[in-house]
């Protein structure tokens, strides 16, 4: 599978150094929509949830270091996006990170402890993710 450098625009946005923002970055990329509005967009939604004060006191901004998975379904259920497991408890991984295993165009996957973008086969991220396309996919979500 091939793999693009990209940061979903978070250089641009004027953010510097590592992060764990692939939440942020994977929602910008596959959506098409500034880094800055998905940062703050996920952050805003994620001040409403029961867990965000412990989260902000101990790592800091969600979008920056982690976003819950309650907060990340909300998000993208709001914005039309639909989620489809590919895995389920004690099914074993049946689908993996490559291009022939998953649909083509706009998709943001969920894989163990990362999100990554996926556009038409393609892995936009700051790293390759994909094992040698031996990576699990947990599942993903599409544009419905």
């Amino acid at each position: 599978m091939e793999w693009i450098y990209s940061d979903g625009g978070r250089a641009a946005a004027g953010y510097r150094g590592d992060a764990g923002d692939c939440v942020t970055r994977a929602i910008a990329i596959a959506t098409e929509i500034p880094y800055q509005e998905a940062y703050d967009g996920l952050n805003a939604l994620a001040k409403n949830a029961p867990t965000y004060a412990s989260q902000k006191r101990s790592r800091g901004s969600v979008a920056r270091n982690g976003v819950p998975k309650p907060t990340i379904l909300e998000y993208l259920d709001q914005r039309g996006w639909t989620w489809v497991p590919t895995m389920q408890i004690g099914s074993g991984c049946r689908v993996h990170l490559r291009a022939d295993e998953l649909p083509a165009g706009r998709i943001i996957c969920r894989l163990s402890r990362h999100l990554c973008a996926v556009i038409d086969g393609v892995v936009y991220d700051t790293h390759d993710p994909t094992r040698d396309g031996r990576r699990c996919v947990y599942g993903y979500w599409h544009k419905s």
